[in-house]
């Protein structure tokens, strides 16, 4: 079943002065129209709560909602499906836990790793990263810059590709023609001074 994939991946995350449902709809009444709630801090009972709380936000807007990781919780919660970030995920098996309706994103941080993903057929979109340094989501994988997109051009990649890691406004341009599907961001959104006016750029931007 072929999925609608936002090219313009909006990700909240936990910040000292700004919860995940302040983020949402910050996001979403500045015309996100897919977030990703990426909340890795909270109990099972706090993560229902408050992603149910975002769910309506974005039921309001019209805007897609996935919870990143937490696929244990999908028959709790009103979301329109999950990211993966789990680089050894069976993917197989996840699939059938949440059945065909629910959109499933996997992540890759290498060409072996992407083609595999793909190679699963259960899988909805790749993120495929880091693009750059990113904070949010520390790790050792290489940096990408714009020329690892540009390998993909090389392979027999079919799955929508999102860029992610450590993306800011000025990159996006080079980015896309790189011929990846879409972009993902959070800091460059959550950490500006004026979350709603990135939020408007980067989708101005991307379409």
């Amino acid at each position: 079943m072929k999925k609608y994939i936002s090219k313009f991946h909006y990700l909240t995350q936990d910040l000292p002065n700004r919860t995940h449902i302040e983020q949402a709809q910050i996001a979403c009444q500045a015309g996100a129209n897919w977030l990703q709630y990426r909340c890795l801090t909270k109990s099972d009972d706090e993560l229902v709560a408050e992603i149910n709380q975002v769910a309506a936000i974005c039921d309001d807007w019209g805007t897609t909602l996935i919870i990143t990781n937490h696929y244990h919780l999908l028959d709790k919660v009103d979301v329109q499906g999950v990211h993966i970030e789990d680089l050894d995920a069976n993917f197989a098996s996840i699939r059938a836990q949440i059945g065909e309706d629910k959109t499933l994103g996997g992540s890759a941080t290498n060409v072996k790793r992407l083609l595999a993903v793909q190679a699963t057929g259960m899988v909805d979109y790749c993120g495929y990263g880091p693009f750059a340094h990113t904070n949010t989501k520390p790790n050792n994988s290489l940096l990408m810059g714009f020329e690892g997109y540009r390998q993909l051009q090389r392979m027999m990649v079919e799955i929508p590709v999102i860029a992610v890691g450590g993306i800011r406004l000025p990159d996006v341009d080079a980015l896309l023609e790189t011929g990846v599907y879409g972009i993902a961001v959070s800091a460059a959104v959550n950490l500006s001074p004026d979350p709603a006016g990135a939020v408007k750029a980067f989708y101005k931007k991307i379409y």
